[in-house]
């Protein structure tokens, strides 16, 4: 970015600072001073090269901050000052992204990455495609918007269609100049990608700081890196040390073209446009030059973002490629930051544009997945966890270890079989692993490494928190605690009902319903509805903004529709599609206490084991009475959408979506046929009407392919179908 030329003016330019640090600079000169201390924020943030001692930086910084105070007209938006904005007192804003951040496709082996490119020769026509190949990076998603070279929102990934405005957070990342030269290249506006990460070093050394202070460490730099972002005070972010990449340019604007693309040339514009461009910039590159994924890395890294522009490679086949991924797998651990992967993507501009995306990740990128990380640890102990339902799960306590990024002690071992399937005790070394570098699970326990003092783990007879008598239905392996009344149940089932697919009931989250519990403050899930707020304003962390966010959230989820108040009851095996199938059946919520067992399995998507687990919730009459409760304090048992759904086009035809859609999100899909009166079922049976099929559809149509009663229609179809 900086020529030896120009480093050698700011060197000299800094000494003459120095000399003269206790001497008041005039306004012609505070601009070489701004222009120094971003010279030197570049060199250690961006290139991890220090030219100058911390010290002299400082002296630096507070000569400008006092320059700016004494004459506030002189201040900048991209001065280095204005990293550190006023705290955060309301909640983020929520905006959405110039283009939709979509997820990536992955991949686990060179099977599927060459599957991955025979899809794209097929549909490009050509013999061989050109990739480009960087790391995956472990951290946080963000979105960059830059207007006239100035940097004027960040927003976190979010849904994909938007997110929240974390513009003053963002700025304490030194790598993210808060100015960068795109004007060079004719750039008004420009949206880019990135991650936000914490590397290995400042992981270590915030974790030592919190240890210093007596605070729990943090389990992963990941987790860290995403939750720093959201943090309400900027100055606590600056302290954190963040670092970002930014690998991708998703929307650019000029006078005259607008491009999904960085830098390609629109089609409409003619040689003299770009003869007259290149004659006002004889020094500026022909956007020609970037009409690669590879050349935007360069480009970004020129204007001074830290890109993976040294760590891509462009290969020239799959093959190449896959020996490349292959090879960098095996360096993972000597980056200073964390990656799980490395992404590829086709390397030319135009046949991205003409491979295209589906609804949940483009056609001309995919994400390589590296292999489990594995580790040896010992079984201290096991914990026995009761859930929802009454499941008891037990819970492995480990010597922690770092595996993958994160510091593993407990694993969930699922039941008593899988404990005797993997020959655990307590005492045993095992191996661990983190499956797609996600979820730990133990893989073996070591036998050979016995020293004689390990102990049976043995499987409790009574529940741990209540004490009642365990049951295990027939053909099942889970053991099961039966008093609906026991604490643990109750806790995990108010937290359901509270949970963004049920009840929805913002502010409230796992970690207040605990809280309210232990306080006495509710005790059941009507409890919420007569929640004393008078008496949580007086909690620590409660000020008048979050208990009228709270009051308001809980009165709003009364209005919830009938399928979201069914599916928040957590009743067993009756998810959202069950759910919706339940709601649509009945006029009022209690006629179920009526419904036979064999009326309940006539319902699409109800079997016999959904039907009998309804009809025992139904004949509950602690269950009817908590119902009865809920309606008196405002909730809505009534199906207020059955009229509508009785007079639409599609009543009482069933739907099933399969593949991947391109037109339209899964959701909006299934709630568009709802909306006509349709009703989604979950898997494919007699009972199913219609199979819409979008790409890569798998076995679900093989299967509809062998019952004569089911459409099979395209999404193109289905569109028509609902008008």
């Amino acid at each position: 970015m900086y020529t030896v030329e120009q480093t050698q003016a700011f060197q000299q330019n800094t000494k003459h600072f120095l000399g003269n640090i206790n001497n008041e600079i005039g306004a012609d000169k505070i601009e070489d001073l701004r222009g120094i201390l971003r010279f030197y924020e570049y060199q250690y943030y961006v290139l991890n090269h220090s030219l100058i001692s911390d010290f002299e930086y400082d002296q630096l910084y507070k000569l400008l901050e006092r320059t700016e105070k004494n004459d506030p007209e002189l201040i900048t938006k991209n001065s280095p000052t204005q990293r550190v904005g006023s705290s955060l007192n309301e909640g983020f804003a929520n905006v959405q992204h110039l283009v939709p951040m979509l997820s990536l496709d992955n991949s686990y082996d060179a099977d599927d990455l060459n599957d991955f490119d025979r899809k794209a020769k097929q549909a490009s026509g050509l013999e061989q495609i050109e990739y480009c190949v960087e790391p995956k990076f472990d951290g946080a998603s963000i979105s960059l918007i830059y207007e006239n070279d100035l940097l004027v929102r960040a927003t976190t990934r979010g849904d994909g269609v938007s997110g929240d405005d974390i513009t003053n957070n963002t700025k304490q990342i030194r790598s993210i100049p808060l100015s960068a030269p795109f004007s060079k290249f004719g750039i008004q506006q420009i949206e880019i990608r990135g991650e936000v990460i914490m590397t290995k070093d400042s992981f270590d050394k915030y974790n030592e700081s919190l240890a210093v202070q007596g605070l729990p460490m943090v389990a992963n730099p990941r987790n860290t890196a995403a939750g720093s972002l959201r943090i309400k005070d900027p100055k606590e972010v600056a302290r954190r040390n963040l670092d970002a990449f930014l690998y991708h340019v998703s929307f650019v604007s000029r006078s005259n073209n607008v491009s999904r693309f960085s830098f390609l040339v629109n089609e409409n514009t003619n040689n003299t446009e770009q003869e007259t461009r290149n004659e006002n910039n004889e020094k500026q590159e022909t956007i020609n030059d970037y009409s690669t994924h590879s050349s935007q890395l360069t480009m970004l890294w020129d204007c001074g973002f830290r890109s993976p522009n040294k760590e891509k490679k462009v290969c020239q086949n799959i093959n190449e490629v896959i020996g490349y991924v292959q090879e960098f797998e095996g360096k993972r651990d000597e980056l200073p930051y964390e990656i799980d992967g490395m992404v590829i993507k086709v390397n030319d501009l135009h046949l991205q544009d003409e491979l295209g995306m589906t609804s949940h990740h483009p056609r001309w990128a995919i994400a390589y997945k590296f292999k489990a990380r594995q580790a040896t640890t010992r079984l201290i102990n096991v914990e026995f966890q009761v859930g929802r339902t009454g499941a008891v799960t037990p819970v492995a306590k480990l010597a922690p270890v770092y595996l993958g990024g994160v510091t593993v002690s407990s694993i969930s071992i699922h039941n008593e079989d899988y404990i005797k399937e993997k020959d655990l005790k307590i005492g045993d070394t095992v191996l661990i692993e983190r499956a797609g570098d996600v979820i730990p699970q133990i893989v073996k326990s070591l036998p050979d490494l016995r020293v004689g003092n390990e102990v049976e783990i043995d499987f409790p007879k009574q529940c741990p928190v209540c004490k009642s008598e365990l049951f295990k239905e027939e053909g099942e392996a889970v053991w099961r605690c039966i008093n609906i009344e026991c604490e643990a149940q109750v806790v995990e089932k108010i937290i359901h009902f509270v949970s963004k697919d049920a009840m929805d009931i913002k502010s409230f989250g796992d970690a207040n319903v605990r809280l309210f519990y232990s306080l006495n403050l509710i005790k059941d899930i009507p409890g919420i509805y007569t929640l004393n707020l008078d008496e949580i304003v007086t909690l620590e962390g409660f000020g008048k903004k979050s208990i009228d966010n709270l009051k308001a959230a809980i009165e709003t989820s009364k209005q919830q529709p009938l399928y979201r108040l069914i599916y928040g009851l957590g009743i067993r095996f009756v998810g959202e599609t069950t759910a919706k199938t339940l709601a649509n059946s009945v006029e009022h919520l209690l006629d179920f206490k009526n419904k036979t067992e064999e009326e309940l399995q006539l319902l699409d998507d109800v079997g016999v084991k959904v039907a009998k687990s309804i009809h025992h919730f139904f004949s509950n009459e602690q269950n009817i009475k908590m119902l009865e409760t809920l309606e008196q304090l405002g909730l809505q048992l009534k199906n207020t959408k059955k009229e509508t759904v009785a007079n639409g086009g599609l009543a009482g035809q069933t739907f099933l979506f399969t593949g991947t859609l391109t037109k339209l999100k899964r959701s909006d899909a299934e709630a568009l046929a709802e909306s006509k009166g349709g009703i989604i079922v979950s898997g494919v049976s007699a009972k199913l009407n219609y199979l819409v099929v979008g790409e890569d559809a798998g076995s679900k149509l093989e299967k509809a392919k062998k019952i004569n009663t089911i459409k099979v229609i395209s999404e193109d179809e289905f569109l028509e179908l609902v008008g």
